[in-house]
């Protein structure tokens, strides 16, 4: 798909969210077809701007034969070659767009737990994002089209305007709710669900504004490793390594997991949970704020940005939010709160600060609104 809007994205890739200079190394990373035509136009500006571009293609296709097959000692050597180019690396970006996001649905939990044990945490979790200036996204195929339940041409023109929003502004307008958020010791949730109640306190809070995800829009920190207690229920669809899981809840005692349900396969998910100790306890809590993003599409770099959402992520903290748990997974799950999603509230230190999605500090409410985030060129 050849558009105008893609060289509009590259360069927003490019110069605002990894910020490239001349004499930098990309690691470009391309997966599925229909991805191309971006991975194109990010090739072809990158070189321009003086960038020394290594480019790499792969799709679910391909990994799947790989995980079913590979031996722990393969999965090693495949990390040790990755991580060599890794190394290599100043900058990141991975395009995906795979023809079928449930390629990995049939391999068991047990191979792929080994598969990001041994390959994906040292090779991106350790090395790529701890060090490397990245950003990924997903392209909007029919694939993409057919999980947001709509038309190719809908999904591609919600895609731009997300994609492309001016994130310049969002980063800006995020400065107010960090300063709330750093400011908060207890929090409290309710949602139809959920009762849960965690502490913040000495964690540091991060704004997710254009430069490691494409589309953004999220503020996140991370609880009290053994702060956290009651019960949350997710009311976002998570497609996760080629399985989907609905209406997932975890109850919490003294920050662990100790009871997991879902609608699928609830032996797959605890066997994710039980992939080692930190996989029970949370390593993130972010708050969604993207006006763009109104609805699930089983896609975890939109759904974790939705308006009026949360995060509350088992799995590997950050390094900028740190909270001491160490995973192989971290596990992105998005409860809605708008009214049409069944509502719900947000405490903190006791004061509501969030009703149904909308925050309580009209100026808030403003900053993020569609009018204020509209990208110029995209009317």
């Amino acid at each position: 798909m050849k558009d105008k809007r893609n060289e509009i994205l590259a360069r927003q890739l490019l110069e605002y969210s990894i910020h490239i200079e001349p004499g930098e190394t990309l690691y470009l990373e391309i997966k599925g077809r229909d991805t191309l035509e971006l991975g194109k136009q990010v090739l072809r500006r990158a070189t321009e701007m003086g960038a020394v571009v290594f480019w790499y293609y792969s799709d679910e296709s391909l990994l799947r034969y790989w995980v079913k097959s590979a031996s722990d000692e393969q999965l090693k050597a495949q990390a040790d070659l990755h991580l060599h180019l890794m190394k290599k690396a100043d900058t990141y970006i991975s395009l995906r767009g795979s023809d079928n996001p449930f390629d990995l649905a049939d391999i068991d939990g047990v191979r792929m737990e080994r598969f990001n044990t041994l390959f994906y945490k040292p090779v991106h979790l350790e090395e790529r994002v701890k060090r490397t200036r990245w950003v990924v996204l997903r392209y909007p195929n029919n694939a993409m089209a057919q999980l947001a339940e709509t038309s190719q041409e809908t999904f591609e023109d919600f895609y731009y305007d997300v994609c492309c929003a001016d994130y310049a502004k969002m980063s800006k307008a995020m400065d107010r709710l960090v300063a709330l958020v750093d400011n908060t010791d207890k929090v409290r949730i309710i949602s139809p669900g959920t009762d849960l109640t965690f502490s913040l306190k000495g964690i540091p809070v991060v704004k997710c504004d254009g430069h490691r995800n494409i589309p953004d829009g999220e503020v996140y920190t991370a609880p009290v490793k053994d702060s956290v207690n009651g019960t949350i229920t997710y009311n976002t669809p998570s497609l996760e390594k080629g399985t989907l899981y609905n209406n997932i809840s975890f109850t919490f005692e003294k920050g662990r997991i100790v009871k997991a349900a879902c609608d699928g396969d609830v032996k797959k998910m605890n066997e994710m949970l039980d992939a080692d100790e930190g996989a029970r306890y949370v390593g993130e809590f972010a708050i969604g704020v993207n006006p763009f993003i109104l609805k699930p599409m089983k896609d975890t770099l939109f759904d974790e940005k939705i308006a009026g959402s949360i995060h509350f992520t088992p799995g590997q903290c950050y390094d900028d939010a740190p909270n001491g748990n160490d995973s192989s997974i971290h596990w992105d799950l998005v409860l809605i709160q708008r009214p049409d999603y069944g509502g719900g509230e947000i405490y903190f230190d006791d004061k509501l600060v969030r009703k149904d999605g909308v925050f309580t500090d009209p100026q808030l409410e403003e900053d993020f609104s569609k009018d204020n985030l509209k990208a110029e060129g995209m009317e």
